[in-house]
């Protein structure tokens, strides 16, 4: 690889990761859910990538490792987004239990 082509890949690479970072953390907590719902968006997007990475004749044995590596993480990706995701959206939900309990001890 030509040094000057690799010398500004990885310095996209560390303006992306710095950008990411500041654009992350100033993230109200309120916009969290719907930001992980498109961040999981965005991973079943490299997800179905990798799937035709890993699934392609004429690519060599090292494409393939690494396209059954990038399915593996982006599926614990995608699947942990949608849970931690609906973790989250289930305690800005109304608690059902809690008001059959009040319920109980009203009728006592």
């Amino acid at each position: 690889m030509n040094p000057a082509v690799l010398i500004a890949s990885v310095y996209v690479f560390a303006l992306a990761a710095f950008l990411g970072y500041q654009v992350i953390s100033r993230v109200p907590p309120l916009l969290h859910t719907p930001l992980m719902s498109a961040t999981n968006a965005i991973s079943g997007i490299s997800l179905i990538g990798s799937l035709v990475l890993a699934g392609a004749a004429h690519y060599p044995l090292g494409a393939h490792i690494l396209g059954f590596v990038a399915v593996t993480t982006a599926t614990i990706n995608v699947v942990g987004g949608f849970g931690i995701t609906d973790r989250m959206l289930k305690m800005f939900g109304k608690r059902k239990t809690d008001a059959k309990l009040a319920a109980k001890e009203v009728s006592r």
